[in-house]
């Protein structure tokens, strides 16, 4: 009997396959890791054969794992990195490294749609306004500076929609996924005629668009050979990440809120309609459920400035830890706290990628504000964990802001949320209370796997997560630290704003010397 449901999640740095039964539970679960590639400053590639690697190989691995057949897996489905762009020729063959969320190289092609759409008729359309980061800039560089790939593109995919075409020979995409691409009519569910023609890009060129739920096909015989799956099993197109997310999250009905503390991260809530902010700092996507949106606010370098500093000015606590088989950044957290709230007056810009969300500002880089020689590690430490924190408290006070009714308490999952240091920092700054559910690492797989028994019929709707994903424990502000915080957001505000022309300038250098 078919009673377990397959869910990979193709994230940046790995596949996390995870297996759970169709009442929800974890089986088992498995990582394997793949390259990221910089080949030049504000350039992020990956390989998309690493894709397909990893998921042959962490399947095999994790029904090796749990004991189970492949005869008992009901379905698979995917989550997936978004905004990226991997063109692929007649054959589904890519035809040059995917150009991931993360590349900001396509600065000019964006500015090229602006001038040609303006800024508030992609925003309105789209949900998002037009950047370097969505697919559409993205596919036009390959365009004005690859010729050659770009004239023998049959299709533009996502991560997932690749391994979705390697599994069943189709190209599709979902609703979610499909608005991160700056082409789609966020609305009426469909690519925007008017974007295409005035960028000249076919429809051809990008996969047709469905309901998270729906089936894109079955396992062939020579993916069921390479995966170890039975052939026909029904695959389940899946979401973006962050639309997982939400949904393992447990966000699917009004108004709940939920945080992704990941390598980069995000606030998203869900909402019956598409939510437009005056100044364009937020944006949205179609939530698994179609009837549902995902207004949302999304930072680069979140997890990433955690990893930064670890990596380049933690040594001592990673010999530690490889000496104790003990993580890291468990060292690093005990010198936050011998910092107090406020890091003696330090503050860290956490724009390592340049920023999407609310800045989008391609130039932004990161900085540390307020060194002295008293200064100490520790106060390091916190004004990394702080700084995330102010950034995403922008997006919260823009979400707020424009959405009706306030938001009230946050479930937090990804890798960060299992930082106690880190998350009683994120409560007192946005004065918020967290809630961490039992699965937090593996909420963005639930989602995936929730959608897929939506899929095949085993669930009735999304709701079925509230039954699967409880929550763990409970995280509330410290009162006290509100006005210390307020006061340093403030200036980590304006801390942005003064150096804006400074970016640009350093910008210029590097451009003209690197």
């Amino acid at each position: 009997m078919s009673e377990y449901i397959l869910a990979h999640d193709l994230g940046t740095t790995g596949n996390k396959a995870t297996l759970f039964t169709v009442k929800g539970e974890l089986k088992s679960s498995v990582l394997y890791e793949y390259p990221v590639s910089y080949p030049h400053d504000g350039w992020v590639e990956q390989d998309p054969q690493d894709f397909w690697k990893a998921v042959c190989m962490s399947t095999g691995q994790l029904l090796e794992k749990a004991g189970i057949p492949a005869g008992d897996v009901a379905a698979i489905c995917f989550s997936g990195q978004m905004m990226g762009c991997l063109p692929v020729d007649a054959k589904g063959s890519p035809l040059r490294p995917m150009i991931i969320w993360a590349d900001t190289r396509a600065e000019k092609q964006a500015g090229q749609m602006e001038e040609r759409l303006g800024m508030e008729y992609v925003y309105k359309t789209t949900g998002h306004r037009i950047s370097a980061s969505y697919s559409a800039a993205k596919l036009l560089w390959v365009r004005a500076n690859e010729e050659d790939i770009y004239g023998r593109t049959a299709k533009m995919l996502h991560a997932k929609d690749y391994i979705i075409f390697k599994l069943t020979g189709n190209y599709v995409t979902d609703y979610s996924d499909a608005s991160g691409t700056n082409l789609f009519d966020l609305v009426n569910k469909k690519w925007d005629e008017k974007i295409l023609n005035e960028l000249n890009i076919p429809a051809s060129l990008l996969p047709e668009p469905h309901p998270s739920s729906d089936t894109a096909g079955g396992i062939s015989a020579q993916a069921a050979r390479e995966t170890g799956l039975r052939e026909g099993t029904p695959v389940i197109i899946g979401g973006g990440d962050g639309s997982c997310a939400c949904v393992g999250a447990g966000v699917v009905s009004k108004g709940s809120a939920y945080n992704v503390l990941g390598s980069s991260s995000w606030i998203s809530l869900a909402s019956k309609a598409p939510v437009y902010d005056p100044q364009m700092r937020t944006f949205t996507w179609v939530h698994l459920d179609p009837s549902l949106y995902t207004p949302c606010g999304t930072m680069q370098a979140a997890g990433y400035s955690y990893n930064w500093y670890k990596n380049t000015l933690c040594g001592e606590e990673i010999s530690r830890g490889l000496q104790n088989s003990e993580n890291p950044y468990k060292y690093i957290d005990c010198d936050v706290l011998l910092s107090p709230p406020g890091a003696n007056g330090l503050i860290y810009l956490p724009y390592l990628l340049g920023e999407r969300s609310p800045r989008w500002d391609i130039n932004a880089r990161g900085a540390l504000l307020g060194l002295s020689v008293s200064t100490v590690k520790g106060d390091i430490s916190r004004a990394i964990l702080e700084g995330v924190a102010f950034n995403l408290k922008i997006i919260l006070n823009i979400l707020e802001q424009n959405s009706p009714g306030s938001i009230g308490g946050i479930t937090i999952i990804g890798g960060g949320a299992k930082g106690d240091v880190w998350l009683q920092i994120l409560a007192d700054v946005w004065q918020k209370e967290l809630t961490v559910p039992v699965l937090r690492e593996e909420a963005t797989s639930l989602g995936a796997a929730v959608c897929g028994g939506v899929g095949i019929g085993a669930f009735c709707d999304y709701s079925e997560i509230k039954k699967f994903n409880r929550t763990e424990k409970t995280i509330k502000p410290n009162p006290a630290m509100a006005r210390r915080y307020e006061t340093l957001f403030s200036i980590f505000d304006e801390s942005y704003n003064s150096l804006k022309d400074i970016n640009v300038r350093l910008a210029e250098y590097r451009n003209k010397y690197l």
